[in-house]
């Protein structure tokens, strides 16, 4: 049977062609999967040391393609207390996925409650014990929505151990920073603080009449030398401050993270209590070159942004400027 034309996914079934990133988690938090080994304290060369556990849970996983050979495996990642896996669908399946990887976990429940049973002969009870059974929540399935989202999602997973030992060796600024006051507002936090302190901010707000000019009028130039002004103020010293919304604005945010000038960046949600930024951010948090900032509790069924929330998050920019530099914000 040949292989079903690509469809992207955005239904909740998910029967047809597609793929999917796959993550379990141990709700406790605890290491049953393996530990994490840095040499020589450095980042790059980390990675998981795996056990039984671990490795019980890995051969239920490359036993996927066996019971559904429509299905196939890109790419995985084992860590201490979770599990990444990316999966390909290649046809069309009478069931769809969520019922492929409710076999997974299944399996994987009974794989838990076999190694704490024999953790725990005799069902001796203690503090430890508290997080037996081990997998209470469900996989998150999520579905490849977007062009170019299976590469950054691939590098993701590929990234983990790396990005783990960069927080452990790093954790000041993966630390989750509660009540930080700006102009009245309070914020959570997670980055380098101290960027609160330079000389000079600016808000990065593409204004939409720009984009308008330019795509119906063929007048590039504003929109053209707004951008670039965004840059040559950073490349000057400026702390840029933006939610970076649009992808004019998105396209600004990978030019300072490219040339790694300091930046405040606002989020539309919170942060859990094991917030990892993701790509980019990662490395300017790490590095200390960048501040994010919400306002928000977190919110882990959030999946998008309101008009709303944008026009707050723009105008929570410019008040940060105002309040932290008052005469050198640049007037747009």
């Amino acid at each position: 049977m040949s292989e079903d034309k690509w469809q992207w996914q955005t239904g909740r079934i998910w029967r047809g062609v597609g793929i999917y990133h796959v993550t379990m988690v141990v709700p406790s938090r605890m290491p049953l999967f393996g530990d994490l080994i840095i040499p020589n304290d450095d980042p790059e060369q980390a990675y998981v040391a795996r056990k039984e556990l671990g490795e019980a849970i890995l051969k239920l996983m490359f036993m996927i393609p066996d019971f559904h050979p429509e299905v196939e495996i890109l790419q995985f990642c084992l860590m201490p207390d979770h599990i990444h896996f990316i999966l390909r669908v290649k046809r069309a399946m009478e069931k769809g996925i969520a019922s492929v990887v409710r076999g997974f976990w299944q399996g994987a429940k009974k794989a838990g409650n076999l190694y704490t049973s024999s953790v725990f002969p005799n069902n001796i009870r203690s503090e430890e014990q508290e997080w037996n059974p081990i997998f209470t929540e469900k996989p998150f399935i999520r579905p490849m929505s977007r062009k170019g989202q299976l590469q950054s999602m691939i590098r993701y997973v590929q990234m983990n151990p790396q990005r783990l030992a960069t927080k452990r060796l790093k954790p000041g600024y993966f630390y989750v920073q509660e009540n930080v006051e700006i102009g009245g507002r309070v914020y959570r936090a997670v980055g380098n603080i101290q960027l609160l302190h330079a000389e000079k901010y600016s808000p990065v707000h593409v204004r939409s009449m720009w984009v308008k000019d330019a795509e119906q009028n063929g007048n590039v130039q504003p929109l053209k030398d707004y951008k670039n002004g965004c840059i040559v103020a950073a490349r000057e010293g400026t702390v840029m401050v933006s939610p970076f919304i649009s992808e004019h604005e998105k396209a600004v945010l990978d030019v300072l993270l490219k040339e790694k000038y300091p930046t405040i960046y606002i989020a539309d949600n919170g942060f859990g209590r094991y917030f990892k930024p993701s790509d980019a951010l990662f490395d300017a948090v790490a590095e200390g070159r960048l501040l994010i900032l919400s306002p928000w509790p977190f919110d882990p069924s959030k999946k998008r942004v309101s008009r709303e929330e944008c026009v707050a998050m723009n105008g929570m920019a410019e008040e940060i400027c105002n309040a932290l530099s008052p005469n050198d914000i640049r007037k747009n």
